[in-house]
This record gives C-alpha cells, sequence and structure tokens, in this order.
C-alpha cells in the first residue's frame, strides 16, 4: 500500500488561528495537514479537570471550525488519547511531522508529551514544539529571563496565509476508526454565567476593556463585584490560547501610544509579566503542582479535618465573603485576584489545612485554570513557597473593605440579602429576636463561623514565621531564590 506523507498541527493550549507559529510552519512546509484537538479522555477524569473547561475549549475549537469552513478548511476533535490517535494515523500515513506549543502544564500531561516524544523518536516523526508566551523551555535559573521575555514579547506578530495550507483531501477518519468528539449535553449548555470561548469573543473583551472599562482597573482590582466589569477579563482566553500573550501585549502598547491612561494601562502590563513569571516556575520546577517548594514547611499542616474542608468547598464556613466568594466561582468560573488570595488564606492559615486539595478544588471552579499560575499562586498565599510575605487575611475585615454596601454577599448569599449592613458581616451577632426579623437563623439559615479568626490568625503567624526563620527555611530560600525567582521579581510580583 502506498502511504501519503502528511503532518500535523496539534492544537492545545493555543485555540487560536493568529500568532500561531505551528500553524504557520505547517504552511511554509506544503504538505498535506491534518489540523487536530485531542480531547483525551484520560486528561477528562484528572482531579482538576471540570466540565466548564470542557465547555470552554469546544466553544474555541467551534469557533475555529467556523473560520475555516469557508476556505474548505477543517479542524478535527477526537476523543482519542494523544498516542492512540497517532498511531492510527501511522497504520494509513507517513506521518512526516508535529507541530505545536509547548505546554507548561501538569505532571500528567508532562508524562503525556514525555510518551509522545519517545514515540515520535522510534518511529521517524519529527515533532517540533514552538515557545508559548513568555515562557523560556530549559531554563536553569532567572538570569537573563526578563530580556528573553522582552524579546519575545516585542517580537513581530506570526502571520498564517489559512489560503496556503495544503489541506489532505480524502480523509477518512471512519476507516481509521477515529472516535469524533460528541459533547454531552452539559458542555452544549447556553450557561450565561460562564464567559464563552472563541478567538472572537477574546478580542471583543479586549477591545472593550482599553476603550472603556479600563478607566476603573486599578480603582476596582480588588473589589469583588466592580472588578468583574473593570478587570479585562481576559484570563480565560489567555488561559487556553485565544490570544496569545505577545497579541494582548503588542494590542495594549498601541493603546497606551495613542489613548493614554497611562497608570491603569501599565498596571495591566505589569500583570501579564506576572503571568509568565509564575508560569515560568512552573516550567522550571514541575513539583510546585504537587510540593511544598520550601521543604522546611513540610512540617506543618499534617492533620486533616475533612467537614472543614466541606464547609469551605460549600460556601458554609459562617464568614459571609469567604462563603459568597466560593459560591460565586462555583457558579460563574471568576474571581478577582483579591478574592481568591483571601480564600487560599482562609483555607491554610484559619483552617490550617494542607493546600493541596484546596488547589485542585479551585482548578475545577476556576475557569481561567492555568497550571502554572494557579499552583505557583496557592503556594505562595499559603506561604509554602518560603520567599513571599507571609499574608494572612481577615475575612471580615476585607469585607468591609472591598464590599462595604454588602452587594455580593447579598447577591450569593440570599439567607443575609434582608440583615442591616451594621450585622451583614458578621451576622452571628445578631440577637435571637434580630434573626426572627430578619429572617436570618442562625445555625438554620446560616452557619455560626466554623473557627475563631482572632485565635486561627494569630496561631498561624507565630507558626508561619517562627518556621520561616529557621534555618533550613533560610537555606532553602536561597536555592529557590536562585533556580525560580529572584528577590526583585518576588517584590514585584507579591500582589497584596
Amino acid at each position: 500500500m502506498n502511504r501519503s506523507t502528511i503532518q500535523l498541527v496539534w492544537f492545545k493550549r493555543d485555540l487560536r488561528l493568529r500568532d500561531h507559529a505551528p500553524l504557520r510552519q505547517a504552511i511554509q512546509e506544503g504538505i498535506p495537514t491534518l489540523l487536530v484537538y485531542f480531547m483525551e479522555p484520560s486528561i477528562r477524569i484528572q482531579s482538576d479537570w471540570d466540565v466548564r473547561h470542557e465547555r470552554f475549549i469546544y466553544e474555541s475549537l467551534r469557533a475555529i471550525q467556523l473560520e475555516l469552513e469557508p476556505l474548505g478548511l477543517s479542524l478535527e476533535i477526537w476523543e482519542e488519547e494523544v498516542l492512540v490517535g497517532l498511531q492510527k494515523l501511522v497504520n494509513q500515513y507517513i506521518v512526516k511531522a508535529i507541530f505545536s506549543h509547548e505546554e507548561t502544564g501538569t505532571q500528567f500531561t508532562y508524562a503525556r508529551d514525555k510518551l509522545i516524544k519517545s514515540y515520535c523518536k522510534t518511529n521517524g516523526i519529527l515533532w517540533k514544539e514552538f515557545p508559548s508566551g513568555g515562557v523560556i523551555r530549559g531554563l536553569k535559573n532567572r538570569s537573563g529571563w526578563k530580556d528573553l521575555r522582552s524579546f519575545t514579547m516585542n517580537s513581530a506578530l506570526i502571520k498564517c496565509d489559512l489560503n496556503g495550507l495544503t489541506p489532505l483531501n480524502g480523509f477518512n477518519r471512519d476507516a481509521l476508526s477515529l472516535r469524533r468528539y460528541t459533547p454531552e449535553p452539559l458542555v452544549l449548555m447556553d450557561h450565561q454565567e460562564f464567559q464563552k470561548g472563541g478567538e472572537g469573543l477574546a478580542w471583543k473583551y479586549l477591545q472593550t476593556f482599553l476603550e472603556g472599562r479600563i478607566v476603573n482597573y486599578s480603582r476596582f482590582i480588588s473589589k469583588p463585584v466592580e472588578s468583574r466589569m473593570s478587570c479585562s477579563r481576559l484570563s480565560p482566553y489567555l488561559a487556553w490560547g485565544n490570544l496569545s500573550v505577545r497579541q494582548v501585549y503588542q494590542f495594549t502598547l498601541s493603546y497606551k501610544a495613542i489613548k493614554g491612561n497611562s497608570r491603569n494601562i501599565q498596571n495591566f502590563l505589569s500583570r501579564l509579566s506576572w503571568r509568565c513569571h509564575f508560569i515560568q516556575k512552573l516550567e522550571t520546577e514541575t513539583r510546585i503542582e504537587s510540593e511544598n517548594i520550601n521543604r522546611a514547611f513540610n512540617s506543618i499542616r499534617t492533620d486533616w479535618n475533612e467537614e472543614y474542608f466541606q464547609a469551605w468547598k460549600e460556601g458554609k464556613t459562617g464568614y459571609p465573603l469567604i462563603d459568597a466568594c466560593m459560591l460565586a466561582v462555583s457558579a460563574t468560573g471568576y474571581l478577582n485576584f483579591r478574592m481568591r488570595a483571601l480564600l487560599v488564606s482562609f483555607l491554610t492559615h484559619h483552617l490550617w489545612l494542607d493546600w493541596r486539595p484546596g488547589a485542585l478544588y479551585l482548578a475545577r471552579m476556576f475557569l481561567d485554570y492555568e497550571p502554572g499560575i494557579h499552583f505557583s499562586q496557592f503556594q505562595m498565599q499559603a506561604g509554602t513557597m518560603g520567599v513571599n510575605t507571609i499574608r494572612i487575611y481577615n475575612p471580615t475585615k476585607q469585607a468591609m473593605e472591598q464590599d462595604p454596601e454588602g452587594k455580593f454577599i447579598r447577591k450569593w448569599i440570599p439567607a443575609l440579602k434582608d440583615i442591616p449592613l451594621q450585622f451583614l458581616f458578621e451576622p452571628w451577632k445578631l440577637s435571637n429576636i434580630e434573626q426572627e426579623m430578619y429572617h436570618c437563623r442562625m445555625g438554620l439559615d446560616y452557619p455560626y463561623p466554623i473557627v475563631d479568626i482572632e485565635k486561627t490568625g494569630a496561631y498561624a503567624r507565630v507558626k508561619l514565621w517562627s518556621l520561616k526563620k529557621t534555618p533550613e527555611a533560610k537555606m532553602e530560600n536561597e536555592k529557590i531564590l536562585g533556580r525560580l525567582t529572584n528577590r526583585i521579581e518576588e517584590e514585584e510580583s507579591n500582589v497584596p
């Protein structure tokens, strides 16, 4: 049998058709090309996966398919493990090359990539991976990283002339027993509370942000209600690659030059840089996902309280802002940065629980789940990175400062909607008569606080600061500062 020669563009967390190096490479090679996304069954049963991720991915893929159709091109979505799909293709074709972006993912996807690399080497297939964003693979330390990232961000955007792509004519998926992905009803559900995927929508969010919403960016960035409009809301589009970081960076710079508003724009650009900074940590040190980076912290939080954990997950801690945040992120997939930090602080400092189960739970909740940011931020807030300032948030104080009118709390906790503002942040102070009057019986309609934050906060401060000062912790920090970051970067990224 004469086998045709083909090549693949393997889409991963780069669900767009612009500024796409693998796609341009395939166009330049000029041989028949399959564009493919693997909806891997093994990924979809991992502890960090949720249907909200799958829905956003599918919406993004459908947007690509609709754009390709008028050009006579297609994007295949297969419900296969990557290795299985590749083996089926090799039985029918000479697979000359695979082009994809590098992925700074979990240890699970890293293991899969190593398996694919080995298979390609054994079967004479070129697998060429291209850098993604400002993340540098193989970097041993942070020396020169900022300059490398700056060079990438300021390089010309990659143009992909799709008319030059050579399609694979006569491709018969069924003959190869390749399973077409069929979305389940939950994936197809039109969920109004969640942002929808797609390159076009991503550009609309970016444009509306820079054309108007950014005016309140710095002012409202910590507010749980106002930030939903004043922040860019680009995080899921960056996490799943509907836009590249470079596209956002350069488009924002063009607005800075034309429109002014430099302070807000500069703050936004700084956070784009921090994004790369945190992902680079996971790229360099994969154990961030599952181990305390500073090993001196292995001696704490060794006991587990499942009752506390369930109360945290379900929004039943008795602290209104904590509970409202958890209910909001469950229903919408989004929280602003300060509220995310608050949830982690409460879990790890006030409940004194190991950060890892909480990290996996919120990975499922966050629509914009990006492993490099997620696990690095979790450890930073939990204090186990060792090199950052320890911040133990008081949820009542944060509620008064960030939700002073109680709009966010009343929206997400109906049981508290009638309570006067003077009691809203501390409803346990209501008298029995007031509880009846405002239709909120403590212990029935809304729980009593599960811990005393004055006591838990004091305990956590003593334990963490004492440990941070030990010779073991200091020695570990020196290793971290040399390999994963430097002091200046940590000071700049240690956002309150």
